[in-house]
């Protein structure tokens, strides 16, 4: 299965290398419950929530933590990637800003693109601190995380996951090696508590509990 883009931005337009790891560590893995913090336009849901579905067929769950952005402005660096609404593309200007008048970033569309798993999905609008409590993590098996970057917001990510999490399971923390961000330093104080860090490439890295 290939990674897919919909039409939509994603961090791994220009790094489809990365994204076709995640998505083989989920073919590997193959986990019935998914947590991804950090969701965007939903781009790597709908790819993820796609081949939980070929694996399982309708017997999973995924859940995606997000602030569902409604504004145009440019976020903190050290906190997260850069989300804009702004469509450079005039054909897709066209078909979301004059057709569909869409906000692509918006809870809504991302409920529409993955329509097709209604029945499956689970999404939580809110900054990860308080989203997360409102999820059972002990049932999680597989984790993307990819919210907030800053030291700060990924410790407290990581300690709400890995408090109940169940051993042996999988968390991918994506930025690991960008600067300015602090995924690296957060993910590398855990060397102790989990069972093995292992990078998967200068982007991702991947923490068995």
């Amino acid at each position: 299965m290939k990674f897919k883009f919909y039409l939509r931005k994603s961090s791994f337009k220009k790094d489809k290398e990365s994204a076709q790891i995640l998505l083989n560590e989920i073919k590997n893995y193959k986990p019935k419950n998914f947590l991804e913090v950090g969701v965007f336009q939903g781009v790597t849901s709908r790819n993820v929530c796609e081949i939980l579905k070929k694996i399982h067929d309708n017997n999973f769950k995924y859940y995606g933590v997000d602030i569902f952005e409604d504004s145009d402005e440019k976020t903190d660096l050290k906190e997260s990637t850069l989300k804009s609404n702004k469509i450079s593309n005039p054909f897709k200007h066209f078909i979301f800003n004059i057709i569909l008048k869409q906000n692509l970033n918006s809870l809504e569309s991302v409920r529409k693109l993955l329509k097709k798993f209604a029945s499956n999905i689970f999404l939580i609008k809110g900054y990860s601190h308080k989203a997360l409590l409102k999820i059972d993590i002990s049932e999680i098996e597989f984790v993307f995380l990819d919210g907030g970057h800053s030291y700060e917001t990924v410790k407290e990510d990581l300690r709400l996951i890995l408090k109940d999490i169940k051993k042996n399971m999988i968390i991918i923390c994506d930025d690991y090696d960008q600067g300015g961000y602090g995924v690296k330093r957060a993910v590398d104080e855990l060397k102790n508590q989990v069972t093995d860090i292992i990078k998967l490439n200068d982007r991702l890295v991947k923490i068995i509990t």
